[in-house]
């Protein structure tokens, strides 16, 4: 199976490196997003990721170019009818989600791969939704995608292995390091990372230590990249709360299940470095932790 064309929809933070990476493996890429706004949003986004790369010696401005032209934007879904493989980078609502396969389903060839970017919820529910359930699989991206080599690729009960091994070799030629996993709500990664996220947050409830010096203990008691507090506010609080719903949902397992804490931050619209404030106040550099 050959994949020549490829279609993202959804083209916000995911989504635009999503697209990012794919047209500059010379992929051809088509990108749908809900409006125009949105679309031109997602566009700045990679032209200003892309011109990063070049000011960094990381990538010649012809290239840039290049990686450009293989990007087509559309607000109408039935661009994508001729892709080889679609990637779906929509918000984290399974309703949402089924909703767009279902009419893919209706719009794209019977050869198409559907592919899942979601961090949660399971690939097995939005491949019910369509009359090709052997052809679905999840494609989990890491933020930033340009950056993060990981990608999970996920197969469900009903995934053929041809389609499987289709999206495996799919996700080395964009040069990254796929693994399999099974499909259950937070794969390998968000499975392992979200209790201990969650526990921090339940710890710092219970006066354990400071927001600063968890984060401290975590960077260099464990050589960790950063520690938890700082690594939610990047998440987003708002999507870390989702996400454990989400797969609380799935286990009812106490760990899983977002604290109070958690939730009342997001009640105070604190979800972290894109609102300007989450446990961190990042006005100020460096950021200053927050009370709470």
């Amino acid at each position: 199976m050959k994949i020549e064309k490829v279609g993202v929809v959804g083209c916000g933070l995911m989504g635009s490196g999503i697209a990012e990476v794919v047209a500059k493996a010379e992929f051809d890429v088509v990108v749908c997003e809900m409006n125009e706004q949105f679309a031109e949003a997602g566009r700045n986004r990679i032209d200003k990721s892309l011109s990063r790369a070049v000011d960094k010696g990381k990538l010649e401005s012809a290239d840039r170019d290049v990686v450009l032209d293989r990007l087509s934007f559309s607000t109408d879904l039935a661009a994508l009818a001729d892709c080889d493989l679609v990637i779906e980078a929509i918000v984290e609502d399974i309703e949402a989600k089924n909703e767009l396969f279902s009419t893919l389903d209706g719009l794209c060839g019977p050869e198409a791969i559907f592919a899942s970017n979601t961090s949660s919820l399971t690939i097995t529910d939005m491949a019910a939704a369509t009359s090709r359930p052997g052809r679905v699989v999840g494609l989990h991206f890491f933020n930033p995608v340009p950056v993060m080599k990981l990608v999970e690729v996920v197969r469900t009960i009903a995934t053929r292995d041809d389609v499987f091994d289709t999206a495996f070799s799919f996700a080395r030629n964009l040069g990254k390091q796929p693994i399999a996993a099974k499909d259950n709500s937070g794969f390998v990664v968000n499975l392992l990372l979200v209790p201990y996220m969650l526990d921090a947050i339940r710890h710092l409830d219970r006066g354990v230590a400071s927001v600063e010096d968890i984060d401290r203990a975590m960077t260099l008691g464990l050589g960790y990249p950063m520690g938890p507090f700082t690594l939610s506010d990047f998440v987003g609080i708002d999507t870390l709360c989702r996400i454990s719903e989400i797969m609380f949902d799935e286990y009812r397992e106490e760990r899983y299940a977002p604290p109070p804490l958690l939730k009342r931050m997001v009640s105070m619209g604190r979800y972290g470095r894109k609102s300007g404030q989450g446990f961190y106040d990042w006005s100020e550099d460096p950021p200053k932790p927050l009370a709470l």
